[in-house]
C-alpha cells in the first residue's frame, strides 16, 4: 500500500456528434496548458455523479446529467496520487464558459492523443477511442 492519502477525481465524458469534449487547464492554475476532460475532486460524502454535476456547474456554467462510469485511471503525480473516474455525462442546460480553462475542444476520438493530455487522461483517452 503506498503511504499518502489517493485523491478521487472525477472527469466528464460529453459527447456532441461524434467529437468528445476537452479543456485546456490556463495559465496560473495546477497543469498549466494540460488538455484534460472537464471535472474535479469529489469532496466528503459525495458520489461521483454528484461531484462532477457540481464541478461542471462551478468551472463552465453547465447543467449536466452525469451517468454511469466508462473508465478509470490512476496515476502518480509529484503533488499526490490521483484515481480519475470518467463518466458518460450529458449537457442538460448552458453552454461552456471558460474560468479555470482557457480552452475547449470538440475532438474526435481518434485525435485525442494529438493533444497533451494531462497524464491521468491519457487512459481515459486511449479507452475511448478503442
Amino acid at each position: 500500500m503506498e503511504k499518502g492519502q489517493m485523491t478521487v477525481v472525477t472527469a466528464a465524458i460529453i459527447w456532441n456528434g461524434e467529437k468528445v469534449l476537452i479543456s485546456r487547464r490556463m495559465p496560473g492554475q495546477r497543469m498549466a496548458g494540460y488538455w484534460e476532460f472537464p471535472g474535479g475532486k469529489i469532496e466528503a460524502g459525495e458520489s461521483p455523479q454528484a461531484c462532477l454535476e457540481r464541478e461542471l456547474m462551478e468551472e463552465f456554467g453547465i447543467t449536466a446529467k452525469a451517468g454511469d462510469q466508462i473508465a478509470e485511471s490512476v496515476y502518480r503525480y509529484d503533488h499526490g496520487t490521483i484515481r480519475l473516474v470518467a463518466l458518460s455525462t450529458e449537457i442538460l442546460a448552458g453552454e461552456p464558459e471558460l474560468t479555470v480553462h482557457d480552452r475547449i475542444a470538440w475532438v474526435l476520438p481518434e485525435d485525442l492523443l494529438d493533444y497533451k493530455l494531462a497524464p491521468a487522461d491519457v487512459p481515459i483517452a486511449e479507452k475511448i477511442n478503442s
